[in-house]
């Protein structure tokens, strides 16, 4: 028997295959040429594209190149581009305080959608406060599954529950890639795991909702969902460090 309350999730059907399939997809694409001396311009560009999916996924959609000239103001996109800019930064705080990191998120993500009051304060809901609490230990080292796992179910649960007002997806999404940054899978935030979310939208919408029915078939669905977006991600850091390449 194991106290690790994420490790059944391992033997639901196909999951564990799929976790090493992914594994080798983001590998090979960090062995991208672009990313030996170009790694600052492909990372702020993975960076650039998944704020501007988190956002669109937010229902803020903007084309890409109009986020990047600076001319759009909705607040939502732009606590998108702060969150996916503070993700490196707090890497290190993630494991050690991950509530405090959370509110942090919080207060990137959604200064100016909500009021300042609620800035970085989660709902008083003792239900969601247990949850909360549960998902920071798990965070904290309460579980040895795969980071890809872990990830998959801080962006899951943060969507189920939804504990901040205003545009919490945006925090669910940080959360789930700061997990990917903080664990060692992807250190340096090159995968673009919140395109593959985009790309895949109305499959992550109905995954999302299946996660939240807490049963087997829909946390499978969930982690099928999330391990193909990380898939996505990994091919759109491929096609970044081309672009990067091409351009001289």
């Amino acid at each position: 028997m194991t106290d690790d309350p994420l490790a059944p999730l391992l033997d639901l059907a196909d999951i564990a295959p799929a976790v090493a399939r992914t594994r080798e997809r983001v590998d090979q694409a960090m062995r991208h040429r672009a990313l030996r001396r170009q790694g600052g311009q492909v990372a702020a560009e993975v960076s650039l594209r998944c704020a501007v999916a988190s956002a669109a996924l937010e229902g803020y959609a903007h084309e890409r190149e109009t986020v990047r000239a600076g001319t759009i103001t909705d607040p939502v996109p732009q606590g998108a581009l702060r969150v996916a800019g503070a993700l490196p930064g707090l890497a290190d705080r993630w494991p050690k305080a991950p509530r405090q990191a959370l509110a942090r998120l919080h207060v990137l993500a959604a200064r100016g959608a909500v009021s300042e009051a609620a800035l970085g304060r989660p709902t008083g809901d003792p239900a969601v406060a247990a949850r909360l609490d549960a998902l920071a230990r798990l965070l904290a080292g309460g579980t040895a599954v795969p980071p890809l796992i872990l990830a998959a179910v801080v962006h899951g649960e943060l969507l189920a529950l939804r504990p901040f007002a205003g545009p919490t997806g945006v925090v669910a999404r940080g959360a789930a890639r700061l997990t990917l940054i903080s664990t060692g899978f992807d250190p340096r935030g090159l995968v673009a795991v919140d395109v593959g979310h985009h790309e895949r939208e109305p499959e992550y919408v109905g995954a999302a909702n299946a996660f939240a029915t807490g049963t087997p078939d829909g946390v499978r669905a969930w982690l099928r969902h999330y391990l193909t977006a990380v898939q996505v991600g990994a091919d759109q850091l491929t096609e970044i460090g081309d672009e990067v390449l091409a351009a001289g």
